[in-house]
């Protein structure tokens, strides 16, 4: 009976899978990138902007994640991108608690070339 309930199913599955419409997802390129601090330890919390060279005003903004990484699709096409990042940090005392006493603004930049769909990784290390 079950070899009978399989033989009837199987042609049946196989012509649900013909049926299913094929991905319409566009290409892209991506912009991967890892925030790190004067400590060159991962920052958590940097504001993070992308814009093609060349254009003022930022195309993309994105906050890095706890493990200071941060991610962005971007058109295939060839094109060279500025990656800029701020944030405040507050250093670690004899105790391991921030000494909030002794922030500082961080600031780094980075550039990229993208062409094609193709993931570029980038190191985006912030100084005073």
């Amino acid at each position: 009976m079950a070899v009978f309930a399989c033989l009837i199913a199987f042609p049946f599955a196989a012509q649900a899978d013909k049926k299913k419409p094929a991905s319409k997802e566009k290409p892209y390129g991506l912009i991967f990138g890892t925030a790190y601090g004067p400590d060159d330890r991962p920052l958590y919390g940097v504001r993070v902007t992308i814009h093609p060279e060349g254009k003022k005003s930022p195309k993309w903004q994105l906050i890095s994640d706890h493990r200071g990484e941060f991610a962005q699709r971007v058109p295939p096409a060839a094109a060279d991108y500025l990656i800029t990042g701020e944030a405040e940090y507050a250093p670690a005392g004899p105790d391991g608690k921030p000494q909030l006493s002794k922030k500082k603004r961080l600031k780094g930049e980075a550039k990229v070339h993208i062409e094609g769909e193709v993931r570029e990784d980038v190191g985006l290390h912030l100084t005073e």
